[in-house]
Order: C-alpha cells, then sequence, then structure tokens
C-alpha cells in the first residue's frame, strides 16, 4: 500500500522513510507485508529461516536461499540466479514470516529454490536501472510490430532482467496465438532472448495497477492474490442491477469485491421469502417489488393497480400475512400493514436564517430600491416645486419622464394643473 507520509524528491527518493532511497519495511510497494517479527530474537537452539522473499517489478515477487551464516536486510538490493543470466531484486521480507508465506501460497521448501547469488554492487544496480529504462521504449516499438503482424493480442507490460540478456512480454488474447514470427522480429529489433508470457485480464489489471469506482488503488494490485471466480448470482444475491458496465471492473470482468460480503448477504436472505411470494388481500393480489435485506422490509406491489406506488412492509408482517393466506384468511388491503417513516425533528431540518436560500433575491431587491427612489423624488417636488429639491433620479430622461407621465394623470384627481410641492 505505501507509506502514508512517503513523498518522493526531485531525485526519485523516498522522503518519508529517510532510508536513503530504499523503503525500511517496503512500504513504498503493493503486495507489503508488514514484518511485525522484526527485532525479536530467536529462541535459543535454532537457526533463522535461510529463505527471503524477493519483489521484483510490480507484483512479481520469488522466494530464494541465502544460504546458512548469510545475512540480508529487508530493502538491499539482491542478485538472483535466474537460470539463464542473473536477476536483480529488493528483499522484501525475511525470517519467520516467509515461511508463513510460503505455506500460504503453497511453495515447498525443496532443493529446486533458487539461491540468492550476492549483494548488488554499485556496477550492477547500474546494469539494473539501465535496463529499467529501456522498458518503455521497448513497450511501444513492440505494439507497432504486433499491429505489422495483424495479431489478435494486447501488450500489457515488458519486464527485462536484471543483467539486460533477457525480456519478458506480458500480453493478453481471447484465442491461442501463433506468434513464433512475433519472437523472431522481436528478437531482431531489442537483440536480446525473448519470452512470451500469457496472462489473464486480471492479471494484466494487477501488473497496471489503477483506480476504481470506488476511490481506491484495485485490490488486486495492493493486496489481493487469488483471483477466485465471480458470477452474477452474486448480483443477483445483493440486489443489484445487473447492468454489465457497473458490475465490471479495470479489467472487463465482473468485480472481485461482488465476493466480499455475499457470504453475509446469503445468510441474510435466506430469512426471508422467496421472490416469487405473492400475498393475497381482498382489494387483489400483490407481487413482490424490491427488499431491503439489512432493513428487513419488502415491497410489494399490486397486479391490477400496476400504477401505484409500492408498499413497504416489515418482515415480520410479511410472514403474518402469508400465514392469514394459509388459514384462507385475507387482509383488506396492505395499507394497514405499510411501515410508517418517522418524521425529523424540527431542530434536524435545515433552516434558512439569512434567507440566501432565495434565487430572487437579487431581483427583489433592485425593484424595491429604484421603487423607494421614485418615491422619494415625487414626494420632493418636481420642477415646478418652490421649496423642494430635485430627485436624485430627476437628470436621466427616462426616469423623469416616467414621473411627469404619472403626474399627468393625477391632474383630474386633484383639479389643479400645478403639481404639489413640498411644504
Amino acid at each position: 500500500m505505501g507509506c502514508a507520509s512517503c513523498k518522493k524528491g526531485e531525485d526519485g527518493k523516498p522522503l518519508g522513510c529517510r532510508s536513503n532511497g530504499n523503503c525500511g519495511n517496503c512500504g513504498c510497494d503493493v503486495m507489503t507485508v508488514f514484518d511485525w517479527l522484526e527485532g525479536v530474537p530467536i529462541p535459543e537452539g535454532q537457526r533463522a529461516f535461510d529463505i527471503v522473499e524477493i519483489r521484483f517489478k510490480r507484483n512479481r515477487k520469488g522466494y530464494f536461499r541465502i544460504g546458512q551464516g548469510r545475512r540480508v536486510q529487508t530493502g538491499d538490493v539482491a542478485v538472483v540466479d535466474a537460470n539463464p543470466g542473473e536477476d536483480m531484486g529488493i528483499v522484501s521480507l525475511t525470517g519467520e514470516l516467509v515461511r508463513a508465506q510460503m505455506k500460504s501460497k503453497g511453495v515447498k521448501d525443496t532443493h529446486e529454490i533458487k539461491r540468492v547469488v550476492r549483494k548488488a554492487t554499485m556496477e550492477d544496480i547500474t546494469t539494473w536501472q539501465a535496463a529499467k529504462e529501456r522498458e518503455e521504449s521497448a513497450l511501444f516499438e513492440a505494439r507497432k510490430i504486433i499491429a505489422e503482424h495483424h495479431l489478435e493480442m494486447k501488450l500489457g507490460d515488458v519486464e527485462f532482467q536484471g543483467d539486460g540478456t533477457k525480456c519478458t512480454f506480458y500480453y493478453t488474447a481471447e484465442q491461442r496465438v501463433d506468434f513464433r514470427e512475433l519472437v523472431r522480429a522481436l528478437a531482431a529489433a531489442f537483440k536480446i532472448k525473448v519470452e512470451m508470457r500469457q496472462i489473464g485480464a486480471r492479471q494484466e489489471s494487477a501488473r497496471l495497477g489503477g483506480i476504481g469506482i470506488c476511490g481506491r488503488e484495485l485490490c488486486c494490485s495492493t493486496w489481493l492474490t487469488d483471483f477466485r471466480s465471480v458470477s452474477t448470482g452474486a448480483a443477483r444475491y445483493q440486489q443489484l442491477s445487473l447492468n454489465p458496465q457497473k458490475l465490471a471492473g479495470q479489467c472487463g470482468k465482473l468485480k472481485c469485491c461482488l465476493n466480499f460480503e455475499l457470504d453475509q448477504y446469503k445468510e441474510a436472505v435466506a430469512k426471508f421469502p422467496p421472490p416469487s411470494t405473492k400475498l393475497h388481500t381482498r382489494k387483489g393480489k400483490a407481487g413482490h417489488f424490491k427488499t431491503d435485506i439489512f432493513g428487513g422490509r419488502m415491497w410489494f406491489q399490486y397486479f391490477d393497480d400496476p400504477g401505484a406506488s409500492p408498499v413497504a412492509i416489515d418482515l415480520e408482517d410479511v410472514r403474518d400475512i402469508m400465514a392469514m393466506n394459509e388459514r384462507g384468511e385475507k387482509p383488506d388491503d396492505l395499507l394497514g400493514f405499510a411501515v410508517v417513516e418517522e418524521a425529523a425533528p424540527e431542530d434536524a431540518l435545515f433552516g434558512d436564517v439569512v434567507g440566501q436560500d432565495d434565487l430572487n433575491r437579487f431581483d427583489q431587491s433592485g425593484r424595491g430600491g429604484r421603487r423607494r427612489k421614485g418615491r422619494k423624488g415625487r414626494k420632493g417636488g418636481g420642477p415646478a416645486g418652490g421649496g423642494g429639491q430635485k430627485a436624485p433620479q430627476a437628470k436621466e430622461g427616462q426616469q423623469s419622464g416616467v414621473g411627469k407621465r404619472r403626474k399627468k394623470r393625477r391632474k383630474p384627481r386633484g383639479g389643479s394643473g400645478a403639481p404639489k410641492s413640498a411644504s
């Protein structure tokens, strides 16, 4: 997952762990395991486990024997036997936790486990970094070669061996692909030994990584290692819409997280009547509409009145109605068993204390201000007034004209041709 405070500087080294370029607990990469036994002394009479876990590019890991008497620490760069050639990786786990990891992944401690050759020197690290810098350009060039050969395959990632003598191309394909001519073309283009390795869509997403619709990193690229089959039955149990676009993940397959809560949903659904349940009332027959599993409610809708809103009924009331139907009895209506929603308390509701929720508040204040100014001008007297002053808007031709028209309308009422002046 990576340290929350571990950021990289301009030189690319992590700043949070202060370990001079290598994270001391290997927390800056995916699929990491915290060594909670680090620093705990080994009991007397026992020897330290001589196999270590080494991390390579992305989430690829391997187990290698270091031999008795040799010690490596988490974060060391080690040269391992790749047969043929040598590869380089970072030690991610040591000690007894490696034994537990090997047991969980089904790796047996036999003579077939390859060994750690030595700790990497500066020359080894320089060669390793030069090989890693070739991967991005090799990926784009290899995709062009694949397009020229018109092969139905998708190249996802390229990984060079630590000594730069071998290159592995990871691809996905729906059908079997004959890539013999492609291997020759890639070997001629890169002047290196080529290995083609087919992976699944979920393994491709785990290698590339990404962000899911939940806003978090993909589970397959952070902690999920076993990819179990996912079926649409898991979505049906959880009352989800069978929309392929919403149920599919970054890999295009059904989301692995559909299986996370499936057992809890199965236990909860077992307490509910089947969706084919029908409730008989004197008003008519009602069928199942939807279910709130953890809320303990079911919605039913009348067949004769499909335009009516579904009625929410508690699970116990549904069982009571079913028992009445088995005895030959029918309730008058489902509304007598409907769940009554409790009103929210008044103090919990939003109160507009400053009047800022009115979209027309600026228009109203503007119109009110203009009316007040007009009244002030008329009250203070017009041009013929003796003691009054001119209104503030008298200089504007349009507003003064409006005032004159209003004064002309008042002539018949007042009986005088001259406007009144302020006293």
